[in-house]
């Protein structure tokens, strides 16, 4: 696989911020997808991060898919999950 960079996208996991930033990265994330979750968007998105891996799809374009699929699984950093969680915590007032 390309070990290529791309500029970071950021996933909201259980306690902290994951900078994604390459493809290997992205097959991590996508191996550790809870399986009761996957569904179409993330066996297209697979395929299109496997085409990437062979050099049939550009790496730009599989960052790209990656950012939407958190996007919409309410995971990207600044979507409605993660504003939720950062509004729920309570800053400097114990």
């Amino acid at each position: 696989m390309s070990e290529a960079r791309f500029d970071p996208v950021f996933l909201h996991r259980k306690h902290f911020i994951d900078q994604i930033t390459c493809l290997d990265e992205i097959f991590d994330v996508l191996d550790e997808w809870p399986e009761d979750k996957r569904g179409l968007a993330y066996d297209t998105l697979l395929k299109a991060c496997r085409d990437t891996a062979n050099g049939r799809f550009p790496l730009s374009a599989a960052r790209e898919n990656f950012r939407r699929f958190l996007k919409m699984s309410g995971v990207l950093e600044g979507g409605p999950k993660f504003d939720r969680v950062l509004s729920d915590q309570n800053i400097g007032n114990a």
